[in-house]
């Protein structure tokens, strides 16, 4: 019988904590969240490698980001216990289930009323009571429970939408990849004083997260 907590520590040994992830809420977080439930059967095995996991083929395909760059990312947001956390294409949900055990609240957003089924079936197996999933269109966020203090955009994009900015609250910070590929760069926007300010945390390579294509240009 396979043991999933001895590939779970492993998991956080050699990916987590191996890549400068030194915020000891989010190494307990990880290790107490099953990552095997959050999976089609066919991947419990592969649940703790380090690498992307297709949870939902098609076309877009779906997936759960890479563990080492998700730690990276809620590491870059410094998420505060009594957050109020939006998470963008949260699909099964295992970036929710870490963030409820880092912050106050946490609201999944995602588009895909399967995903979104199987993601609340498996918050509530877990206990996870202050997380919960609404369902609509990922690049606008949700306006219903802003402003947020964290968003988490679960997946590279190619711009980030000014509706997403706007429901930040005064010194939220909005982490996500930005460009596909080895282009990527995991990306931190806060909502200051002066306006939206960026900066780049690491170069990261996660796959795309549907409906955040760059527009298109005009063309003369």
């Amino acid at each position: 019988m396979i043991d999933f907590a001895e590939m779970r520590r492993a998991m956080v040994d050699a990916q987590v904590r191996a890549n400068d992830v030194t915020d000891l809420r989010i190494v307990a977080a990880m290790l107490e969240t099953p990552r095997e439930k959050f999976v089609p059967a066919s991947l419990k095995n592969f649940a703790y490698i380090d690498d992307d996991l297709l949870v939902k083929p098609g076309t877009p395909a779906r997936y759960l980001m890479e563990p080492m760059v998700l730690a990276r990312l809620l590491q870059a947001a410094a998420v505060a216990p009594d957050a109020l956390v939006l998470d963008v294409g949260a699909a099964t949900g295992y970036s929710t289930a870490v963030l409820a055990r880092l912050a106050g609240q946490v609201v999944a957003l995602e588009e895909d009323a399967e995903l979104a089924g199987q993601g609340t079936r498996i918050l509530e197996e877990l206990g996870l009571l202050n997380a919960a999933y609404v369902q609509g269109p990922m690049n606008a966020g949700w306006a219903g429970e802003a402003p947020y203090d964290v968003i988490l955009l679960n997946g590279s994009v190619d711009e980030v939408p000014p509706a997403l900015l706007s429901q930040l609250k005064p010194e939220g910070r909005l982490v996500c990849v930005v460009g596909r590929g080895r282009s990527g760069r995991a990306s931190i926007y806060t909502n200051t004083t002066g306006g939206i300010g960026s900066r780049i945390a690491f170069d990261a390579a996660v796959p795309v997260l549907p409906g955040f294509e760059a527009r298109p240009g005009f063309v003369f």
